[in-house]
């Protein structure tokens, strides 16, 4: 690819060793693509390592009856935690993934992020540092699906606070619902995009009310 420009989306890489700066130099490309694009679908072969330069994905598993039950998203400045699964185990795609927004990639091959791993201990970190992070939120995103009533009990504890601003911390409310606090701010963004609630630094506005009812009352 020649020109390594796109470390900068990607600050730990900066520090990347002659010998890594080459394999990637001779490797690494760029790709796009539109909105609707499929990545990889559950059961495909891994062949190479994704880190997303702009836009933004959705991972996702297929139930048997067809029922679509979200994993997590992949935006910029991000990697691909069941990618890069993959390729560290040698096994095949557990689950699907769909452009949502138009992306742009870099993408390594196998046989080069495998090189990388041996060669570069600044490449293995970057990989190994994302893939902790990203487990621990896809780890969220499962107590998520399994505690599925969240999102009513969370709707329920907003209206008893009787009022339409609720100056309460993420934290705070992840607490009353012994959940993590990362759980109630992906839920309460998702209340915010469907018009149920407006956030602010430190508090929540309550503005659809009869929404917020209707799914407290399950």
């Amino acid at each position: 690819m020649g020109n390594l420009n796109w470390l900068q989306s990607f600050p730990p890489l900066l520090a990347l060793e002659p010998i890594a700066r080459d394999i990637l130099t001779k490797s690494a490309r760029i790709v796009e693509a539109p909105i609707g694009t499929v990545g990889y679908r559950e059961g495909g072969a891994c062949g190479a390592y994704v880190m997303r330069l702009a836009g933004q994905s959705r991972v996702y598993k297929m139930s048997a009856s067809g029922r679509e039950i979200l994993l997590y998203r992949v935006a910029a400045g991000e990697t691909c935690v069941i990618t890069t699964t993959c390729l560290l185990g040698n096994s095949d795609y557990p689950a699907s993934t769909i452009v949502e927004e138009p992306i742009r990639d870099v993408i390594i091959p196998a046989a080069a992020f495998n090189q990388l791993m041996v060669d570069s201990a600044v490449f293995r970190r970057f990989v190994m540092t994302n893939y902790g992070a990203l487990i621990s939120d896809l780890i969220v995103l499962l107590d998520e699906v399994a505690f599925h009533s969240l999102d009513a009990r969370l709707a329920k504890l907003l209206l008893d606070a009787n009022s339409e601003t609720i100056s309460r911390t993420h934290q705070l409310i992840a607490d009353e619902l012994g959940t993590a606090r990362e759980v109630v701010s992906r839920q309460l963004k998702r209340f915010e995009q469907k018009g149920w609630v407006a956030l602010g630094r430190g508090h929540i506005e309550l503005t659809n009310l009869a929404a917020l009812e209707k799914l407290a009352a399950g």
